[in-house]
């Protein structure tokens, strides 16, 4: 589902605070997902239309 996001010009970003508290790498994200911050969802999220979180 991530990747078909991707391949329509959607951005993915993904929680620092989770991946660390997982232990979760950069290298795990699949091509086009990015480490992201509580600060840009919050932006995103004002900025948006709809909103998908998962």
């Amino acid at each position: 589902m991530v990747t078909a996001v991707i391949r329509h010009g959607g951005e993915i970003g993904c929680c620092g605070t989770c991946m660390d508290a997982r232990a979760f790498t950069d290298d795990a994200l699949v091509d086009g997902a990015r480490r992201s911050t509580l600060e840009e969802v919050t932006e995103w999220t004002i900025w948006a239309d709809k909103v998908v979180s998962f």
